[in-house]
């Protein structure tokens, strides 16, 4: 176990609503800034820094003690750490586990990821679940709050903010058994690893293409399903995808849609987003199916939602899952047309595996179609 001494380099956090928090320097000596969200996880923080969705947020962890095991390769989402920022009540030098690569400080410092330590995190999160989502800035290179005001009045806000192409990947890729009789096109506007994972397990070949792909580029791979995945910002701009999962709507072949990809496939069908509150992100966001009656602990990332008013007005469309903690639309399908979606995480990594069922209904109905 390494045996490293916490900073003594001082932080400051500073909130849209000028409350100013104090602490110590994690990670990188420097400045950022975003928007300031929270995630109720005790686990998998590794796994939650380099999920796209979070991309453009500083995100507060919950659980007072984060770096206790340390970093390793395979428990990431992506190729990098994806959030601007970190706040924590006890961020961790050392580590415990063996099989581990580094600390966590290291690993944030090589992914330039600014962060503050000594902070009342719950006191925060209550802050941010009573006010909602604002922006923040945290500093350990600038300690006056009233110039961190200034640079925190340039940071825009999350709201129509486009944000999926930006982390998006710059081109194509495959996955799995090219040979395989089961071919899905990914729409890729910030898709976790773990997404792709599924799929290559249940036996698919996956093509993955930038956010912006035209209906016509994705055609020419001869999917027999498409996938929708989960992204960072707000769905709302995104004409390009809106227009394209029109498209693929047409073809009527299988479709799938994850966290924004549930926002497209809604917007796509004329029912509106928005942002909300403080948004939902966690491991145990409580879920029920009504198509089975069944409830499903699920993993969350999202801060826009479907508009219920609107889907349950929509003759077209069926509400398969609610979450039971605020009744928000957590599932959709549409009557007559091989398509449905989910707001949370099924792949669930870190965190139940409760509703990975749905990767084997995409894939049933993709059979049942050859």
């Amino acid at each position: 176990m390494p045996s490293s001494q916490s900073s003594t380099q001082s932080a400051v956090l500073l909130l849209a609503d000028g409350t100013v928090h104090f602490g110590k320097s994690f990670g990188k000596i420097g400045t950022t800034a975003g928007e300031l969200c929270f995630n109720t996880g005790m686990t998998g923080y590794q796994e939650v820094f380099t999920d796209p969705s979070y991309f453009g947020q500083v995100l507060i962890m919950n659980s007072v003690h984060i770096g206790n095991y340390g970093v390793k390769d395979e428990d990431v989402e992506s190729n990098s750490v994806k959030i601007r920022g970190l706040i924590g009540r006890n961020l961790e030098e050392q580590f415990s586990r063996m099989q581990a690569k580094g600390s966590l400080d290291e690993y944030l410092k090589t992914n330039n990821i600014v962060c503050i330590e000594g902070v009342d995190t719950r006191a925060l999160v209550a802050d941010v679940r009573t006010k909602g989502a604002m922006n923040c800035i945290i500093s350990s290179e600038i300690l006056d709050v009233e110039k961190l005001k200034a640079e925190l009045a340039k940071v825009p806000s999350m709201d129509g903010l486009e944000l999926a192409s930006t982390v998006s990947t710059d081109k194509e890729y495959d996955l799995g058994d090219a040979k395989s009789d089961i071919k899905i096109a990914v729409l890729d506007f910030g898709v976790k690893q773990h997404i792709l994972q599924c799929m290559v397990d249940r036996g698919a070949y996956v093509r993955v293409y930038p956010a912006k792909t035209p209906f016509a580029k994705l055609k020419e791979f001869g999917p027999n399903g498409y996938f929708l995945s989960n992204g960072p910002g707000d769905p709302a701009p995104m004409d390009y995808a809106v227009i394209t999962v029109k498209e693929i709507l047409k073809e009527e072949k299988p479709l799938f849609g994850i966290c924004l990809g549930h926002q497209l496939l809604a917007l796509a069908n004329d029912i509106p987003t928005f942002k909300m509150h403080h948004g939902h992100r966690g491991l145990n966001h409580p879920v029920k199916n009504l198509i089975t009656g069944k409830c499903e602990i699920t993993t969350q990332n999202h801060g826009f939602g479907v508009d219920p008013k609107a889907v349950k007005k929509a003759s077209h469309i069926e509400i398969t899952h609610v979450n039971l903690n605020d009744d928000s639309i957590e599932g959709i399908r549409l009557k007559g047309k091989p398509a449905f979606s989910v707001q949370y995480h099924p792949e669930s990594t870190p965190g139940p595996h409760d509703s990975r069922y749905l990767f084997d209904e995409f894939i049933e109905m993709i059979k049942k179609q050859n």
